[in-house]
């Protein structure tokens, strides 16, 4: 689960970190009287999408290519940027070529950086660790000094018992650079960083960029969080900040199903029990589809137990993608029978109607059954093709999808 940059920089505010003021408004006139409440001497605007690169990003739309971060030096000219920044959608290197709609901003005090660091607690899964990372290049390129300059990326990893110790903290502070009581501060937000990360449950934890401003403070000047959906129902206060509007309602709608679900941009529906067989199938769709510009159209893990009701529902969704003209059904039968789920696809056949051909391939656990009775409604259900191997059923769908 994402939160927004605001939601971000208040956890770290509250476990200690040092965050320039902000307010967070909905409207243009909110926008200028914000301005007023910072002291009137110049302010950034900034877009809440759950997206990176807000700042190189475009306005859909805005003849004048607006960014979604902008710094105003007027009440007017906060109230104007807002006005179209809640007007177009905001396009960048991780939102869809349409862009993302912009419900809310945040007015933040100008904290005039006059340099810029990256740091962010990952998992390290060769470690076995989490891992405090961070650059001396901070800002929009930090992709690029990863990819290019991976060396100029400093790691320490620490003990989840025990978190991160301040001594790594100021260690690696004096690593970047800083020096007299700027590397206590740095250290303080460190911590901070790294125990919303253990405590919270977080998957990432990113301040990019931490600043020292013109003034010689350090500051958090932007910070994204991923949260872990399996361990909210022990955080509810992070739950409460989950922003469904930003979300796919699709995914939205599978999440309720129980379904693990991502929509992608290819043409042949996937319909998989377990994460990692999900992903070997698209991979081999994507192998055997390419060349005809064929591939999947969405990630959907039904998990062992899948149902009848979870099969309609899955079904229901793959089909609402317009662009779906195939859908491969691959399931292995460990702990879930395939009679059981065979007898799911039959149902969801008759329920849902199949408008486009379902390649099914099934393995292990009363799979002779299985295909007796997929075998045994073919009249009933002629959309329906059965593949005895994994290879087969891909250039099957594949086939079918061209």
């Amino acid at each position: 689960m994402k939160v927004h940059e605001y939601q971000a920089k208040e956890l770290l505010a509250a476990a200690g970190a040092n965050v320039p003021k902000h307010v967070v408004v909905k409207t243009p006139d909110e926008a200028a009287a914000a301005f007023d409440q910072l002291g009137g001497t110049g302010a950034m605007i900034k877009a809440q999408i759950h997206a990176g690169g807000r700042g190189a990003g475009q306005l859909q739309g805005h003849p004048d290519k607006l960014g979604g971060v902008k710094f105003v030096p007027t009440r007017e000219k906060a109230k104007a940027v807002a006005e179209l920044m809640l007007k177009y959608p905001l396009k960048t290197l991780q939102t869809g070529p349409e862009g993302q709609p912009i419900r809310t901003l945040i007015v933040q005090a100008d904290a005039e950086p006059a340099r810029e660091f990256y740091v962010a607690v990952v998992f390290d899964r060769a470690l076995g660790l989490p891992v405090l990372m961070a650059s001396a290049e901070g800002g929009m390129d930090i992709e690029k000094v990863a990819h290019d300059t991976p060396e100029k990326i400093l790691k320490v990893p620490f003990a989840p018992e025990n978190g991160l110790q301040p001594f790594q903290a100021r260690r690696l502070a004096y690593e970047l650079g800083f020096t007299g009581d700027q590397v206590a501060k740095v250290e303080k937000i460190m911590l901070a960083l790294s125990r919303v990360y253990l405590e919270k449950d977080a998957t990432l934890a990113e301040v990019n960029p931490l600043a020292i401003t013109k003034k010689g403070d350090v500051v958090v000047l932007d910070a994204k969080f991923d949260f872990d959906d399996n361990a909210l129902f022990r955080h509810k206060d992070i739950e409460a900040l989950r922003d469904l509007g930003e979300e796919n309602p699709v995914e939205i709608r599978a999440g309720k199903a129980s379904l693990n679900f991502i929509q992608l941009d290819g043409t042949v529906g996937c319909l998989v029990n377990g994460a990692g067989l999900a992903m070997a199938t698209m991979d081999i769709v994507n192998h055997h589809g390419k060349q005809y510009g064929v591939g999947p159209a969405n990630f959907l893990d039904v998990g062992g137990g899948v149902t009848a009701e979870n099969a309609v529902e899955a079904f229901r969704i793959i089909l609402s993608d317009p662009k779906v003209k195939a859908i491969f059904v691959n399931v292995f039968g460990g702990i879930a029978s395939c009679a059981r789920i065979a007898d799911a696809l039959v149902k969801a056949g008759r329920e849902v109607g199949f408008k486009v051909p379902v390649v099914v391939r099934l393995e292990g656990n009363e799979v002779e059954k299985a295909r007796e009775i997929l075998n045994g409604v073919k009249a009933e259900l002629p959309a329906i093709r059965v593949a005895t191997g994994l290879t087969e059923g891909a250039k099957m769908v594949v086939e079918l999808a061209k």
